[in-house]
């Protein structure tokens, strides 16, 4: 992970690796798609049977646009992968909202912004897509700007090193889309 000379740079115009299209359906991944988001819808209205007038065409538009917006080459979700990946997402959500309001919180912000780049692994556009979007949930950090395989990260502390958190989620993203790095 680099630092940048000048806590105050902007990132540059954003290139968007994540191509967009259609992926062609497969039955078995249209289905798991299908069941985990009648499964969050489910567990959004507190299992409320009447919701579903509402919840199935609410789903099914879901994961329709959800198919719709995969890139070209979106790769198979492994379920064993997804299911680890559940549990680390909740407690880094929560990590990452504790640390931001315990630094903003102090008399003396315990900050020092800037923006770090580091370098992706990743290959597969939707990996790339889930990185980037939850690398805002570790503590302090926010995806600024991606070209290529370089990814700018505006970090609320240059002293901190995110490189090894941004490798540790990096690795949990390849585990759901069953990527090596």
């Amino acid at each position: 992970m680099n630092h940048s000379d000048s806590p105050g740079d902007s990132p540059g115009p954003a290139a968007n690796p994540l191509r967009q299209g259609g992926a062609p359906w497969r039955w078995p991944d249209a289905l798991l798609s299908l069941m985990l988001a009648a499964l969050l819808w489910w567990v959004l209205v507190g299992g409320d049977s009447a919701s579903w007038v509402v919840g199935v065409p609410v789903v099914a538009a879901a994961v329709w646009s959800a198919w719709r917006l995969r890139g070209g080459n979106a790769g198979r979700i492994s379920l064993r992968g997804l299911l680890r990946f559940v549990p680390f997402f909740l407690w880094e959500s929560i990590r990452g909202g504790v640390d931001v309001a315990s630094r903003v919180l102090r008399p003396r912000m315990a900050i020092q912004p800037g923006f770090a780049t580091y370098t992706m692994g990743l290959h597969t556009p939707a990996a790339r897509l889930l990185f980037v979007n939850c690398i805002s949930l570790l503590p302090g950090t926010l995806a600024a700007d991606i070209a290529d395989d370089e990814l700018r990260v505006h970090t609320l502390d240059l002293e901190g090193d995110t490189g090894p958190e941004l490798s540790r989620l990096e690795r949990r993203v390849a585990a759901v889309y069953g990527e090596r790095l």
